[in-house]
């Protein structure tokens, strides 16, 4: 690693609107603590009391909204989007308060966000590159349809066009929001990532949660994440729950909770699989090492079909083989019977299928388990992500 003396930039700023928890805090302290250790300053502003280094108890995005964001939340859709575009104002202030104290930025970075453009504007303004990480947009499918949809892709295209650099996650949300708004910022595409060191465990660790809960001496497919609809972990049990007492050797290991939680507990209940089918509920953060260590793989039942889920990327960091939808952005990040499986996109019954098959082959679950975990350890830790970055604005600006 550089040191303070040799860092390529003097300081950042990094900007974002979200919560800063879950997924959204993983990858915003994963671009940070990726820059801190390349020897660069840098400053987050987020929403006020949104820290992405204040650790929730649990694992559990339900339960990490503060009072006040949640109240925002449930307002009306026309007065949410409302309150976002109001919020230029409270982020406009407080980036120029931040910039007049600090005349050595040299980059701002932000995570974009649906009505955000006032970043955009001050970085033109006064002649700082910025360079936006796209993970929304209004040109994606929302559980929460956009009232004010026009709009949105008016501020979007504007603020994509005018940015100095976008980062996407994937080449397929790059070619769509191309194609949606004719022209771009020059772009690059950086999937998610996962840092080793923070997914290695010791077979102590692998032992004392197996036998915690009662998995020893059986083959174990985990899941860890919300239980929503859109990851579909809901129907991918039940539709392999009338295959499980025919396959006594194979344990589910279901970690989170959600709205669809319960449900799937009491079905598997009433199915005398509760052996079988161990779920977990939220759980301490400190536990979540023993909870991957005691997987031999793991399934992703369904993502966005633009994403770069980042628990694919933990998982193949930890060494546990994935099996996961074949959408372009994982096909640009597994390859097929080496470093993970790819089931056909919405179809579960071919991930059940793919479960119980490779099940049954514990030596090839370990090799290709290792060749994921290699595959990260050469290619996709956060620091491989800045290194790309840092060549990215160092293209644009020239020095």
């Amino acid at each position: 690693m550089t040191t303070n003396a040799a860092a390529p930039l003097k300081r950042v700023l990094y900007h974002h609107r979200t919560q800063g928890k879950a997924v959204e805090g993983v990858h915003i302290r994963g671009i940070a603590d990726a820059l801190k250790a390349e020897g660069v300053a840098v400053d987050v502003i987020s929403l006020p009391g949104a820290d992405p280094y204040s650790s929730p108890k649990a694992m559990s995005p339900t339960q990490q909204a503060r009072p006040w964001m949640k109240w925002v939340t449930k307002l009306p859709e026309p007065f949410f989007e409302l309150a976002e575009l109001g919020y230029n104002l409270v982020a406009g202030w407080r980036i120029r308060q931040y910039l007049n104290a600090h005349r050595d930025v040299e980059l701002i970075y932000e995570r974009y966000s649906l009505f955000m453009f006032i970043t955009v504007l001050i970085a033109r303004a006064r002649g700082i590159p910025i360079i936006l990480e796209i993970n929304d947009s209004a040109m994606v499918y929302r559980v929460r349809p956009l009232f004010f949809l026009g709009l949105a892709k008016w501020i979007e295209g504007w603020v994509v066009r005018h940015a100095t650099g976008l980062v996407f996650v994937s080449g397929v949300f790059r070619d769509r929001l191309l194609k949606a708004h004719g022209t771009m910022a020059p772009a690059i595409v950086t999937p998610n990532a996962a840092n080793i060191d923070k997914f290695s465990f010791t077979q102590a660790q692998r032992d004392e949660a197996r036998a915690h809960w009662k998995l020893e001496g059986h083959v174990v497919c985990g899941y860890l994440g919300a239980f929503v609809p859109w990851h579909a972990i809901d129907q991918f049990v039940y539709r392999i729950a009338d295959r499980l007492k025919a396959a006594p050797h194979l344990r589910l290991l279901l970690v989170g909770d959600g709205a669809t939680f319960d449900e799937v507990q009491r079905r598997v209940a009433e199915a005398g699989l509760s052996d079988q089918v161990v779920m977990t509920g939220r759980v301490a953060h400190d536990q979540v090492p023993g909870l991957l260590a005691a997987m031999d793989m793991a399934v992703l039942p369904s993502a966005g079909d633009y994403t770069s889920p980042v628990k694919l990327f933990e998982f193949m960091a930890c060494g546990i083989a994935p099996i996961a939808p074949d959408f372009e952005p994982i096909q640009e990040v597994v390859q097929a019977g080496q470093t993970g499986w790819m089931f056909k996109a919405g179809d579960l019954e071919q991930a059940v299928q793919m479960v119980l098959q490779h099940s049954q082959d514990v030596a090839t679950l370990k090799q290709v388990g290792a060749a994921a975990r290699h595959y990260v350890a050469e290619n996709r830790q956060w620091r491989h992500n800045i290194l790309q970055l840092l060549a990215f604005r160092k293209s644009l600006v020239g020095h």
